[in-house]
């Protein structure tokens, strides 16, 4: 009866790989928010409105602020995994091409960075990705090319600090592994993967609520050192130790209050972290083209 218990969990709440939950990317994006120079948020905001799916994050937002568009825009490179617009590269026949868009796939291989026990790159892009899309958004004069690199970048720099996105290649990122969640009463079955990507919060968390969240966590936490993206990498995988309920529950590893508190303390501080860079990582690439471009 357990199994089938299980099973039927499994069934209905099927483990996908994503990343941070939508929350996480929108808190990771309001932290960053904080980081930028006026300039480089009216810069920013421009580049934004530029962009095919302005008016849906508008919509979901519920508002025009430029900080509120910005959290929203964070979470575009997962919206688009069940978009039927864009296509799974190399896999998949490519859509057609629409306006404002300089390709439609989506890109999955660069959320993610998979690495040996040696801490080798064996599959994965989001290191390589983050590297070419700052460089992007530092030089090219296509503003096409600007507001398409800008969101992909916002949510890639939020993916690289989660852990189990610099995870291990034989059980691809916890996604193979299943863990029994006593925490969580609407998915008590789930992969570890989806349990980690659900620690910054529920996905609907926007407006008051989120701001008020941000605040806190960056109350609670000093700011990291700047570190390079290679850096960013090491210290996720170093935190894959500690990822991996080691608790046995009737069928499956279960996750513990203790495993449970310390996996949020993790999360609370790769969130921070992630913000914080990323905001320092736009304002070095955008400060200076903002400078650069000013008569």
């Amino acid at each position: 009866m357990r199994s089938l218990l299980i099973a039927l969990s499994l069934l209905l709440f099927p483990p996908l790989a994503a990343a941070w939950n939508a929350a996480g990317h929108r808190l990771t994006a309001t932290i960053a928010w904080q980081q930028l120079s006026p300039a480089s948020r009216k810069f920013i905001a421009a580049v934004l409105a530029r962009h095919p799916e302005h008016e849906r994050w508008v919509a979901r937002a519920r508002s025009e602020e430029a900080g509120a568009i910005f959290a929203e825009a964070a979470t575009w490179p997962d919206d688009i995994r069940n978009d039927p617009r864009f296509f799974d590269d190399p896999r998949d026949t490519p859509t057609d091409l629409l306006p404002g868009f300089p390709d439609m796939a989506r890109h999955k291989r660069w959320h993610y960075v998979d690495v040996d026990s040696h801490g080798r790159v064996v599959d994965g892009e989001a290191d390589r990705q983050i590297e070419r899309l700052s460089g992007l958004l530092r030089s090219t004069r296509k503003k096409e090319q600007i507001s398409y690199a800008l969101p992909w970048l916002l949510h890639l720099v939020a993916d690289i600090h989660q852990p189990l996105h610099v995870g291990h290649h034989d059980d691809e990122g916890g996604n193979a592994i299943e863990i029994e969640n006593p925490f969580n009463k609407r998915l008590p079955f789930s992969s570890l993967h989806l349990y980690w990507d659900d620690l910054p919060g529920p996905p609907w968390l926007r407006g008051t609520r989120l701001e008020k969240n941000a605040q806190r966590l960056l109350d609670d936490h000093p700011p990291p050192t700047p570190g390079t993206v290679a850096q960013w990498r090491a210290e996720s995988h170093a935190l894959l130790a500690s990822a991996y309920p080691t608790a046995a529950g009737s069928l499956l590893p279960v996750i513990t209050e203790d495993f449970n508190r310390q996996a949020h303390a993790i999360a609370n501080r790769r969130i921070v972290d992630a913000g914080y860079r990323l905001g320092w990582l736009l304002e070095a690439n955008i400060g200076a083209r903002v400078s650069r471009e000013t008569p």
